[in-house]
């Protein structure tokens, strides 16, 4: 049986990493294969690629370069990780996919989305997720979330303008609003009721999919 695909996004600091740990730990508890990866990245080559995508150094890096080096990792990602996962019956949870593509390329660098889904249509071969999970924050908090506590500096994403990163935010916006796959959550609500929202989504998906295995209680989220 083939596997289920679900990423998560949203804006810089919306809590993607820890709300994609305490999901697969919830699978993993109530039995399911779970495969957890991050995007841009997942392969030898996408980390390289992610290197470059987010060195401050590289401040002038061009829109369209920018939009074809995030598909060049992600059909890698998805060829050389996320088929072979789904085609093995495993749940993969990626921190990121195409949607941000559309979001920060295509709506806040200006090129389009529609040049963008096209791209990566191609990189992915029109692999989609079955669930986007979107978490919304404002801006400026989630900025401030993803700086906090942290020693490295801000990299190449995180030092773009607030201006930019609204534009970020409304283009996640506007693909909620279009895509019945997204699945907008409120970022700033407790991480408690965040995970539990997620899980009710997820829920809801395993079913439709013959996939629902009955899971521990909450307590047992990690």
């Amino acid at each position: 049986m083939r596997g289920v695909f679900i990423s998560l996004e949203g804006p810089e600091g919306a809590g993607k990493t820890t709300q994609q740990q305490r999901l697969a730990s919830r699978l993993r508890a109530a039995g399911y294969d779970v495969f957890v990866t991050r995007e841009p990245g997942g392969t030898a080559i996408g980390e390289q690629i992610r290197r470059i995508l987010l060195d401050a150094s590289h401040a002038r890096m061009a829109p369209q370069t920018e939009m074809l080096l995030f598909a060049a990792s992600r059909a890698q990602f998805v060829a050389e990780m996320v088929r072979p996962a789904l085609e093995m019956g495993k749940i993969v949870l990626s921190d990121r996919y195409v949607h941000a593509s559309l979001a920060y390329q295509g709506y806040a660098r200006g090129l389009g989305v529609d040049l963008v889904r096209a791209v990566n249509d191609v990189a992915t071969g029109g692999l989609l997720p079955d669930l986007v999970i979107l978490l919304d924050v404002p801006p400026d908090l989630g900025l401030r979330r993803a700086l906090e506590g942290r020693d490295a500096a801000a990299d190449r994403m995180e030092r773009e303008d607030l201006e930019f990163h609204e534009r970020v935010r409304e283009g996640f916006l506007r693909l909620a609003a279009e895509d019945p796959r997204i699945r907008l959550i409120t970022g700033t609500d407790d991480p408690d009721e965040i995970a539990e929202r997620i899980w009710r989504e997820v829920e809801q998906l395993l079913k439709a999919k013959g996939r629902w295995r009955q899971a521990d209680p909450p307590g047992g989220m990690g």
